[in-house]
C-alpha cells in the first residue's frame, strides 16, 4: 500500500475523531444551557406563585400590622416616661404612680454613696423594660409620701402595681449586703419580689371567692 495514502487515511480518520469529539462537546454544552434555562425558568414560575401565594401575603400583613402596633405601644409608653429614668417631685408622685400599670420608684438620699450606685443599675434597667416606668424622688422633698410609705432605710425601691406598692427593696440586704454587685442581680431581685407578690395575691383572692367573702 502506497505510504502516502496510508498516511493520509489515517490523517483523515484523526480529523474525523475530533470533529467526533467536538460534536459530542458541543451537543453537551447544548444540553446543559437547555437544562440550566429550564432551571431557571422553574425558579421564576415558583418565584411568582410564592408572591402570589394569599396565605403568605397574609402572613407578611399580620407580620407588618404586630409591627406597627408594637411601634405605637412603645411610642405610647414613652409619652407615659417609659424608657428613661426620670427624677419627679411630690407634687408628681400620685399621677406618676397610677399613670402606668408597672412603676419602680427609688426613694434616694442625693449625699448616699450607695443611692447613687442604685441610680446606676436602675438606669440601665429602664433602658431595658420599657414596659416599667423607673423613676426616683428625693427623700428630703417629699416628706409627705416617706411618712405613708413608712420610708425609713434608703436607698428604698418600692414596686408599684396599677397605683397600688406591691413590694420593696430596701438597702442593699437582698443584693448581697455589698456595694459592688451586676444589674442582672438587682434585676433577678425586682422580678422575684414582684412575682411573689402577685402570686401571694392570687391566692388571697381565691381564698376569699372560695369562702364567698
Amino acid at each position: 500500500m502506497d505510504p502516502d495514502s496510508v498516511k493520509s487515511t489515517l490523517s483523515n480518520l484523526a480529523f474525523g475523531n475530533v470533529m467526533a469529539a467536538a460534536a459530542r462537546d458541543y451537543q453537551k454544552e447544548l444540553l446543559a444551557q437547555e437544562k440550566a434555562q429550564s432551571s431557571t425558568a422553574n425558579e421564576e414560575v415558583d418565584l411568582d406563585e410564592l408572591m402570589d401565594d394569599p396565605e403568605l401575603e397574609k402572613l407578611h400583613a399580620d407580620r407588618i400590622a404586630a409591627l406597627k402596633k408594637e411601634a405605637e405601644k412603645r411610642e405610647a409608653l414613652k409619652r407615659k416616661g417609659h424608657g428613661d429614668y426620670r427624677e419627679i417631685t411630690e407634687g408628681d408622685f400620685l399621677g406618676e404612680v397610677t399613670g402606668s400599670e408597672k412603676v419602680v420608684c427609688h426613694f434616694y438620699h442625693k449625699e448616699f454613696y450607695r443611692c447613687k450606685i442604685m441610680d446606676k443599675h436602675l438606669k440601665a434597667l429602664a433602658l431595658k423594660h420599657m414596659d416599667t416606668k423607673f423613676i426616683k424622688l428625693d427623700a428630703e422633698n417629699a416628706p409627705f409620701f416617706v411618712t405613708k410609705l413608712a420610708v425609713k432605710t434608703l436607698p428604698c425601691v418600692i414596686i408599684f402595681r396599677k397605683g397600688v406598692a406591691v413590694d420593696r427593696l430596701v438597702g442593699f440586704q437582698d443584693l448581697g449586703a455589698k456595694d459592688v454587685f451586676a444589674m442582672r442581680t438587682l434585676e433577678v431581685v425586682l422580678i422575684k419580689k414582684v412575682r411573689r407578690k402577685m402570686k401571694m395575691m392570687r391566692m388571697m383572692f381565691m381564698m376569699k371567692v372560695g369562702t364567698g367573702q
